[in-house]
């Protein structure tokens, strides 16, 4: 702490005062301060989370079953796993693509051409190895 900061500690009683103005809803905490020259920029709301009443700053309460906590953490793992897998195909794509290209440099063949003709006659078949 610098030397020349001065430390404020305020009563009990005017913390219960600001806090039951805040809570009326008349005054906004920063209106507040500047009503009273509280300093600390926070000093109010941290008032208002100690003795306050509950619901008045903004909060998330999430309430979830035991089994629930289970299931998102599976639904997460699959996720992880599926973005995985799309990188994987998006990786051979690119592989087989560039394998096409350089095929066809190699042979002087059109590769739109090429694209074209193995497109409308063959059928894609893709094998999905099951985990064991």
């Amino acid at each position: 702490m610098k030397q020349n900061q001065t430390v404020f500690h305020y009563s009990e009683a005017f913390k219960q005062q600001i806090i039951q103005e805040f809570e009326t809803g008349h005054l906004s905490a920063s209106a507040l301060r500047r009503k009273y020259g509280i300093k600390g920029g926070s000093t109010i709301r941290e008032w208002v989370k100690k003795y306050g009443k509950f619901g008045l700053l903004p909060r998330v309460i999430r309430v979830e079953k035991p089994n629930e906590k289970d299931e998102i953490l599976a639904l997460k793992a699959e996720i992880k796993r599926l973005k995985q897998a799309m990188a994987d195909e998006v990786l051979d794509r690119k592989i087989a693509e560039s394998t096409l290209e350089v095929f066809c440099e190699d042979h002087g063949l059109n590769i739109e051409e090429v694209k074209k003709k193995v497109g409308v006659g063959l059928p894609v078949k893709r094998i999905i190895k099951k985990k064991k």
